[in-house]
């Protein structure tokens, strides 16, 4: 049974390892003049992350299945507490890559025992509850990481300037770690399972091969080795399917609900435009219009204000409006993403975006909570760990596979200069939500959270 603390103590986990996939943007500039990084570099310390956080979440959340969801997430937060350091202190940019990469690899052991700990301490309305809260810690990490970044770097905390964004984890790690034990209770499934290794290299090379070829083709020249590396992939995700495991890393009866598949492709493509679009606006308010890291974080505040009012309206738009409120998030989105390329291509001041960054915000907590509901809303308790581990390894690879799609586009648009390269990445983004739109129909109507938003909301 769930404790008091154990809502907090273990958002508090799942905050910081969003908050750190975002943290590092308004950083980049200091990062790239400090350790001499150039794009590539700056793109893995960006995707590095998120590349080790999605290829481990399916067998961080077997783990947790096996030895114990509270266990596991211990371990997790105290390895990530252990990399962030290692982040904090690191004397260039290689070593700076390899500890984002162990944070990473800390963050797949942690995260996915968040969702199933979740599923299965809380029930009914208090379920329906606990997973808006997750959707809403997510959100705010992710949008307020941009101004927690900023401040941290301007108050310059004891000299430390853009390292502070890794060792504030420090003492927020210690201090959850502590009360894990206490108020956490502890869960695990019943049937015997063994650990699927072979499958978890598998599935990790197939998606380091995806992503290589497009954070390292564009500065190459796109060798032949770019060309093949999708292909490898195939190979192997097909090597995946072909094996034979009593205890399989993916559990592939999961895909046969197809609310649980349409939510991830939506869920895929979402997180595709919101970590891009993190990156290249904080990019083009620093090295385009000459911000500081202050004020870039203060920029991304709009965005912050009208996530969180939608996060709080969500379940009352559920209730009304099924699945079709996923489609009007993306929508708000786009139409939040058209406005802003139209005042930026104008030369608009930044100050007047301001409107359509709450716009854009607002699209974006309409749209979160309900994909996560429809994903998990018919997964059986004894297979928490095997979906949650698959929807967040669904988020961070839709998060790095954005950076490096997104960093293709801008990257090779910046000889024309910081605002049209930024322009040429809002198209994109714009193309992503509409696709966020139109993937959620293929959701079953009677699936996802409507039933059980009904339920919070009388409750």
């Amino acid at each position: 049974m769930p404790r008091a603390g154990t809502l907090p103590t273990v958002l508090t986990g799942v905050f910081l390892t969003i908050l750190d996939f975002f943290i590092v943007n308004v950083a980049i500039p200091a990062i790239q003049r400090d350790l001499h990084a150039g794009p590539a570099a700056i793109e893995w310390v960006v995707a590095g992350y998120g590349l080790a956080y999605g290829s481990g979440l399916v067998l961080g959340g077997r783990l947790g299945d096996v030895l114990g969801r509270r266990r596991m997430f211990a371990v997790g937060l105290a390895l990530f507490t252990l990399a962030s350091i290692g982040c904090g202190l690191a004397p260039g940019a290689g070593a700076l890559i390899a500890a984002r990469v162990a944070q990473g690899v800390a963050a797949a052991v942690l995260a996915p025992q968040v969702l199933a700990i979740l599923r299965t301490a809380y029930s009914g309305a208090a379920q329906a509850r606990a997973l808006n809260a997750y959707a809403m810690t997510m959100g705010l990490a992710a949008v307020f990481g941009q101004l927690i970044g900023g401040l941290l770097i301007q108050a310059d905390l004891f000299g430390l300037g853009w390292r502070a964004c890794f060792l504030v984890n420090v003492p927020i790690g210690v201090a959850a770690l502590a009360l894990t034990r206490r108020v956490v209770p502890e869960s695990r499934t019943g049937a015997p399972v063994r650990l699927d290794l072979g499958g978890a290299v598998l599935v990790t090379l197939a998606l380091v091969a995806i992503l290589l070829p497009l954070i390292e083709g564009r500065e190459q020249g796109w060798p032949l080795w770019t060309w093949l590396s999708p292909v490898a992939a195939v190979v192997l995700f097909v090597a995946y399917g072909r094996r034979r495991h009593a205890s399989p890393l993916i559990d592939l009866t999961l895909f046969r609900e197809r609310a649980f598949t349409a939510g991830l492709l939506t869920q895929l493509a979402f997180t595709m435009g919101m970590a891009a679009y993190f990156l290249i606006f904080a990019l083009y308010v620093q090295d385009g219009v000459g911000l500081d890291a202050l004020q870039a974080g203060l920029i991304f505040a709009p965005i912050g204000a009208g996530y969180l009012a939608a996060s709080l309206l969500a379940p009352r738009f559920v209730a009304w409006f099924g699945r079709q409120t996923i489609a009007l998030g993306g929508l708000i989105r786009a139409a939040g993403l058209v406005a802003i390329l139209a005042m930026v291509a104008s030369g608009a001041a930044v100050g007047w975006l301001a409107p359509a960054l709450a716009v854009d915000g607002f699209g974006m907590g309409l749209a979160l909570a309900p994909i996560m509901g429809t994903v998990l809303a018919r997964v059986a308790p004894q297979q928490a760990g095997a979906a949650a581990g698959v929807l967040t390894t669904t988020q961070q690879v839709g998060s790095a596979l954005g950076v490096g799609i997104v960093g293709i586009v801008f990257y090779g648009s910046l000889p024309d200069g910081v605002s049209q390269a930024f322009q040429h990445g809002l198209v994109y983004l714009v193309a992503i939500a509409i696709a966020v739109a139109g993937l959620v129909q293929l959701v079953p109507r009677a699936a996802g959270a409507r039933t059980r938003v009904k339920e919070e909301s009388i409750a």
